[in-house]
């Protein structure tokens, strides 16, 4: 992406939006007490790609942008400022530099565990050095792993993800959940052995359902490593077709596809209530960030957006 198109999806934002029944709108911002509001700053990465420092200042196409240190500082920065915060990934932490040759990735998990990553899911390229791989370096990831539609019960990985988690922040229950593409035929059969993969949207929709009705959460937040979209395989499941087919998810944090969406989009589920999704392209060129800012019933009264470039004016 060059920084013409780069520049486009910078900024921030207001939404307005029912995402559930007892949610309210709110068309005049005037009217909202965020004041008296509880307010939910959730912070996401995806496609990170082992790109521990910046893109060299004379690279096209992202110059000195990006970096772990520069949004180490930024992430606390926020963090100073805001109450609660959930830091989350949508996977593919591994792949894309010497770092990761190396390493093997615990460099990236020692430094996502530093900036205290509250959750993530994995993406394809997180099977490269296979199961066992993965395994060597699972022990420096202070945070878990969400991934509901890959079952490792007959793998070395057993045991050692978890298909939900669920947040209190100040009392606004917050229910996440991860799903991951199919496996077959884009990752080795050495490198994911005995993994079985499951239909995301039917995963979802379980998962979904379990956290908001039974387990009673204010917030449930899926983890995806699908894709947002396929142009030319319009049949093929991602984030827009996941956010349709399901009820009860409210937000979608989204991977695979590197989109730098401009801003969070809006899908009607199949109840023809909305589902806001968000994907902030790759490499960690961008921070994404959404504020919900809930009444004193828990309901969302407001939602707010901004996806922060991390480049040299941020000093790390």
């Amino acid at each position: 992406m060059d920084r013409k198109s780069f520049l486009k999806v910078l900024g921030g934002g207001t939404i307005a939006m029912t995402l559930a029944p007892n949610i309210m709108m709110a068309e005049d911002l005037k009217i909202i007490d965020v004041q008296s509001a509880t307010k939910l700053t959730i912070l996401h990465t995806n496609d990170q790609h082992s790109r521990i420092e910046p893109f060299d200042e004379n690279y096209t196409k992202n110059p000195n942008q990006g970096g772990f240190a520069r949004r180490a500082s930024l992430i606390q920065q926020i963090r100073n400022q805001e109450s609660n915060v959930l830091l989350l990934d949508s996977g593919d932490i591994f792949q894309g530099t010497p770092y990761f040759n190396f390493f093997g990735g615990e460099l990236e998990f020692k430094l996502m565990s530093m900036m205290k990553y509250d959750a993530s899911t994995m993406g394809n390229h997180d099977f490269d050095n296979g199961l066992d791989g993965f395994l060597k370096v699972l022990p420096h990831a202070k945070f878990p792993f969400l991934c509901s539609n890959y079952d490792f019960k007959n793998t070395i990985l057993d045991g050692k993800t978890s298909p939900y988690k669920i947040f209190n922040k100040n009392g606004i229950k917050v229910g996440i959940f991860g799903v991951g593409i199919q496996l077959d035929g884009l990752v080795g059969k050495k490198q994911y052995g005995e993994t079985i993969y499951s239909n995301p949207i039917e995963t979802a929709q379980h998962y979904s359902h379990f956290l908001k009705n039974d387990q009673k959460c204010d917030l449930v937040i899926c983890l995806s490593h699908i894709g947002y979209d396929y142009k030319d395989e319009p049949e093929k499941i991602s984030d827009k077709i996941l956010a349709a087919n399901t009820e009860n998810i409210d937000l979608i944090l989204g991977g695979h596809t590197h989109t730098f969406l401009p801003e969070p989009q809006t899908f009607k589920n199949r109840q023809g209530k909305n589902v806001l999704v968000n994907q902030v392209g790759w490499a960690g060129l961008l921070l994404g960030r959404i504020d919900f800012f809930f009444d004193i019933h828990k309901n969302i009264q407001h939602i707010a957006w901004n996806n922060q470039a991390i480049d040299s004016s941020i000093i790390a």
